[in-house]
């Protein structure tokens, strides 16, 4: 879920349409896993659609987000707003927390994007505005796999897409370097779980595209798909200068998509909290930064800016019928 400049050898996509020198072995249960279609990856239509102005694929890194990271400290000029990278086999992603996991080679999505976020004329968005990024993606690939794949995904605060209950992707936003100066850069990072089997996953709770039954597996689609819909997403959001309460596209605004689709809001949760600290609590909503709101027992509203969640059951008021503290609801989001 990581990125960076490509080694040595490696080359942009746009300067070479040659297949990955990683195998298409099998995986278990006759899954063919194939490498990714750069021609058409970097076909002109699809860039220009987009407006992404570079995307590199690389057979093999140890992440593409620590990659990217390392290439707009080196060299801003290098990697523009939108630019993209991607790779056949991470050996080293990370996830929030420091978190790490290997997937099979040819078996995931692992994308990263470099985000310098400003409006239409040039002025750059507030930080503050910086914490719905991971959200956005979240958006964009929620409705990339119910519209590409027919996966009826949902969110699940901070950072994760979930499928009945079972993570299938997780994102993670990092700062990267001022370089010239001019806007400080975010690389964005998303890992999808596409071919993986069920012995594959990393654990229980885990999902994939595959299992699924979706109506595609090829992450050459399904990476087209939520590229496009990310980068219209963050334009529109760019240009109503990072607000969460604007309009975009003519819709309904971030906040409100990301609301109606996050299943973490209305239950129980217990919220982790670095330090050791948790809360337990009714999630409620979510404020104009992206933070989840929790109201205690005690009837405290808490605002959660970093952690892990836990979601316990859906909401139940103390007192009421049923109302049973500390229990949890079967298996962990």
């Amino acid at each position: 879920m990581d990125a960076s400049q490509p080694a040595d050898g490696q080359e942009p996509i746009n300067s070479s349409a040659r297949e990955p020198e990683t195998a298409a072995e099998p995986a278990p249960h006759h899954v063919v896993r194939e490498g990714l279609d750069r021609a058409s990856l970097s076909s002109g239509d699809f860039l220009s659609a987009t407006g992404i102005p570079r995307i590199v694929v690389v057979d093999s890194t140890g992440s593409t987000n620590a990659d990217l990271l390392e290439g707009v400290a080196a060299d801003p000029g290098a990697w523009p707003d939108l630019s993209v990278l991607t790779a056949e086999y991470q050996t080293a992603a990370r996830g929030r927390l420091d978190r790490r996991w290997e997937a099979p080679p040819l078996s995931s999505v692992s994308v990263s994007v470099v985000l310098r976020p400003a409006n239409a004329e040039g002025r750059p968005l507030p930080t503050h505005t910086y914490s719905w990024f991971s959200l956005l993606a979240a958006l964009a690939l929620r409705e990339a796999l119910l519209e590409t794949a027919g996966i009826p995904a949902e969110l699940k605060w901070p950072n994760d897409v979930l499928v009945r209950g079972h993570k299938i992707a997780g994102i993670l936003a990092q700062m990267g370097s001022m370089g010239d100066g001019s806007v400080p850069a975010v690389v964005l990072g998303t890992g999808l779980n596409v071919t993986l089997t069920a012995s594959e996953l990393p654990v229980p709770t885990a999902t994939s595209v595959l299992l699924e039954n979706a109506r595609t597996v090829d992450r050459t689609v399904l990476l087209k798909s939520y590229l496009s819909r990310f980068a219209a997403l963050y334009r529109s959001f760019c240009n109503a200068d990072g607000d969460p309460t604007a309009g975009l596209a003519g819709g309904p605004s971030l906040h409100k998509r990301v609301e109606a689709v996050m299943t973490t809001l209305g239950k129980q949760v217990r919220a982790q909290l670095p330090g050791d600290h948790e809360i337990i609590g009714h999630a409620t909503r979510l404020d104009e930064y992206g933070s989840l709101l929790v109201v205690d027992a005690a009837s405290h509203e808490h605002v959660v800016t970093a952690g892990d969640v836990v979601h316990l059951r859906p909401w139940t008021p103390p007192g009421a019928a049923g109302a049973v503290p500390g229990t949890a609801e079967s298996g962990y989001a």
